[in-house]
């Protein structure tokens, strides 16, 4: 379908877009490192979920923790790279705005649910350096259980409406988007009605989601190097902070291109499309990449109990 710029046509599908100025040879470079980003994210995080599973050892607070990062990150790499792949391998380029919204829902509430975790990670570190005696008693599988399903609801909660308000929207504009997957920020510029209600709520959402996580981590990791300065061994002070490193990479792989695409799209009108492309797909496919890897490379007991598993 190609596009539409009449005003009077309901648009009933958007299509999706690869990089601009690539289409010669994405199909081949851009598709099997995609495919390969793809199958890295799937093994790692379900190797980890199931060495964390099935070995008792394993059945720790930090790990517990670990686990529901590798969920939110599966579920970050089976939302998106489906869709993205299917433009570079089979040049699938309609999505039906009913999917388009399912999609950008399930994208935003998994980001705001990896943000609370990530948060809770930082929690786990501050408890585990400051009070270590009663580090298990503080933190039982009870109780983070408790806060993983707050977790999953206030994401859903806080992006169901969302798709809910485009769902009222009529779509006449020109409907071919910038991106391989639906954004929210994009799919509601396409709208003929009135989006200040949008804007206004996304930008709140934003700034009590994201932005406090980020805040309430930042104070978080204040307080840990408060800590471990007053550490007089400095073996024990190298060994208090190298727990922390894993969750300082997984905090930076997802904070610094979710803030600067946040900006981007408020603030940087004027900025790169193809810029704005790869950022995006930073964001999405990098820290479900990555996130394995640097854990089981930082973690000698995990690392371990895989090798002896496989």
């Amino acid at each position: 379908m190609s596009a539409v710029n009449d005003t009077k046509f309901k648009s009933k599908v958007f299509l999706l877009t690869g990089i601009p100025g690539q289409e010669d040879v994405q199909n081949l470079w851009i598709s099997l490192p995609l495919c390969l980003m793809y199958v890295i994210s799937i093994l790692g995080n379900s190797v980890i979920l199931f060495v964390i599973k099935t070995d008792l050892s394993l059945h720790e607070p930090m790990y517990m923790f670990l686990s529901m990062l590798g969920v939110t990150d599966l579920g970050l790499s089976i939302a998106t790279i489906p869709t993205i792949l299917g433009i570079y391998l089979f040049n699938s380029r309609e999505i039906s705005l009913d999917a388009c919204f399912t999609q950008l829902f399930f994208i935003q509430s998994l980001h705001c649910t990896e943000s609370s975790v990530l948060l809770l990670m930082a929690f786990d570190r501050f408890i585990a350096i400051r009070d270590p005696l009663r580090y298990t008693s503080i933190l039982t599988l009870p109780r983070i259980a408790k806060m993983g399903l707050v977790c999953v609801l206030r994401g859903v909660a806080v992006m169901l409406p969302h798709p809910l308000l485009l769902k009222r929207f009529r779509y006449c504009r020109v409907n071919v988007l910038s991106h391989s997957y639906c954004m929210h920020q994009e799919v509601m510029k396409m709208a003929c009605s009135d989006i200040r209600v949008n804007n206004i709520y996304g930008l709140i959402i934003t700034v009590l989601t994201v932005g406090l996580d980020s805040l309430f981590i930042f104070l978080s990791y204040v307080m840990i190097l408060k800590t471990v300065l007053s550490i007089a061994s400095h073996k024990e002070f190298l060994r208090a902070l190298n727990t922390c490193v894993s969750h300082f990479c997984a905090v930076l792989l997802f904070y610094t291109p979710e803030f600067s695409l946040t900006l981007i799209h408020r603030f940087g009108k004027g900025s790169s499309p193809l810029f704005q492309i790869v950022l995006g797909y930073i964001n999405l496919l990098v820290p479900p990449l990555i996130n394995p890897i640097v854990y089981c490379v930082k973690s000698k007991h995990l690392r371990s109990r895989i090798i002896r598993v496989f």
